[in-house]
């Protein structure tokens, strides 16, 4: 079973910048899909960026200002979030999906069984 915690989230100003991170525990990261994804209060939880198993293919809603990486080496994803914007604002979710052995990106919320807490972005104006 694998574990999955965010980290990085806080109160920043718009316009600045913010890394998530998530780590992953009980099986090596390599094996999985993942994503971040992102849900306001009161809407549905939405898609921000995803990334193969290999780190080679990704994908992002916004891809000027969000950067997904990962470093299986380490277990970790990252979200590097740039010009933040008030309607950032929002919990974030780290996703995990078995997928080997493909190397494929998915961006919906049913493609994905695994899930972080969240971590909480705000950003104030």
């Amino acid at each position: 079973q694998v574990q999955l915690q965010e980290s990085g989230g806080g109160l920043v100003q718009v316009g600045d910048s913010l890394r998530l991170s998530c780590t992953i525990s009980g099986r090596s990261s390599n094996n999985y899909a993942m994503a971040w994804f992102r849900q306001a209060p009161g809407r549905e939880r939405e898609h921000v960026a995803s990334i193969s198993r290999s780190g080679y293919n990704s994908a992002a809603a916004d891809s000027v200002r969000f950067l997904i990486s990962r470093d299986n080496s380490k277990n970790t994803l990252h979200l590097q979030m740039n010009s933040l914007k008030s309607e950032d604002t929002a919990v974030y979710y780290c996703a995990a999906r078995d997928d080997f052995p493909g190397n494929h990106v998915y961006s919906r919320v049913s493609d994905y069984r695994y899930w972080g807490q969240g971590t909480q972005v705000t950003v104030s104006s």
